[in-house]
């Protein structure tokens, strides 16, 4: 049952993510048709072409369902200024942005888990607790900027531009994870200090542990809860940070098309990039609602218990 009540959530996520673009596109300043072919070729017959494609000449009603139709079987139109299908254009570029999302989400993870553990002392802890004002207070873009001019510029370390090789990648997965870190090193410290007050820590103390066993062993697993909530939400804020780090560091992906999109008012294609974030945002968030059963046993159901006859 939880399983199915999460993907009917989502199925209800990507509803409303395709029905509201759908809306922004009848928004748009001046006709259809003419948010459809942005700054493109404008000829009778691309517009007729347009026409037939969406179904202008049918009743509004009849335009939005099959809209939502397409969209479900992941035609997601074709862009008249680029002279390609979306899903194309979509499917070229997004393996750069996922691979620069994940690995911030995993750097940032990684470095939350570390900080909220080794940070449990008074002093570490406003050490780190400044660490995470700083990095949470100050923009993404500005951060990139730093690290640019440190490791890339002075140094020499590490590539201005590009997104060639492993290297090209650490200076905008730590711009990225940087933030991340800093709010979930929050989440995860929380939750450790009110998981070592409970009566669990207690029982286990008096059974011998160490602290350092009861923090990894115990209070860690429930402090882990929340975050892993947080993590999926900060997954979706990832991929569109994405789009101005990428612009930043010269970084191929959907940050450099979207820009493009926008900038050249290619709706087709600003269109697809709600609708696939809001995909993935909501596959993120499944997964991560999903993993609670995996990390607390308490939370799965209870075995049926036979009756007896």
């Amino acid at each position: 049952m939880i399983v199915v009540r999460r993907l009917l959530t989502g199925l209800v996520v990507l509803w409303a993510a395709a029905t509201a673009a759908y809306l922004a596109l009848l928004a748009a300043p001046g006709s259809t048709v003419d948010s459809i072919i942005g700054d493109g070729a404008d000829t009778p017959l691309i517009r007729a072409q347009i026409i037939q494609e969406w179904g202008l000449d049918r009743p509004a009603v009849v335009q939005y369902l099959d809209y939502l139709w397409r969209a479900a079987q992941g035609d997601l139109g074709r862009s008249y200024l680029l002279q390609r299908p979306v899903r194309e254009v979509i499917a070229d570029q997004i393996g750069p942005t996922l691979t620069l999302a994940v690995a911030a989400a995993l750097l940032g993870a990684l470095l939350a888990l570390t900080l909220a553990v080794t940070t449990r002392r008074p002093w570490a802890r406003r050490v780190s607790s400044t660490f995470e004002l700083v990095v949470v207070s100050t923009p993404p873009f500005l951060i990139g900027i730093v690290l640019l001019s440190i490791f890339s510029f002075s140094l020499g370390w590490f590539p201005v531009s590009g997104g060639q090789g492993f290297a090209s990648l650490v200076l905008p997965a730590v711009t990225l994870a940087l933030p991340v870190a800093g709010v979930l090193t929050q989440v995860l410290r929380d939750g450790i200090d009110r998981a070592m007050d409970e009566p669990f820590v207690v029982t286990a103390r008096a059974r011998g542990l160490g602290e350092r066993a009861v923090l990894v062993r115990h209070a860690l697993r429930h402090a882990l809860l929340p975050a892993v909530t947080l993590t999926g939400w900060l997954f979706g804020i990832l991929l569109g940070g994405a789009v101005i780090i990428e612009t930043v560091f010269g970084r191929p992906g959907l940050g450099q098309v979207t820009l493009q999109a926008v900038n050249s008012a290619d709706m087709p294609v600003v269109l697809a990039v709600v609708v696939f974030s809001a995909f993935v945002y909501v596959v993120i968030n499944t997964l991560a609602d999903l993993s609670y059963l995996l990390i607390d046993p308490r939370l799965r159901p209870a075995p049926a218990t036979p009756t007896g006859a």
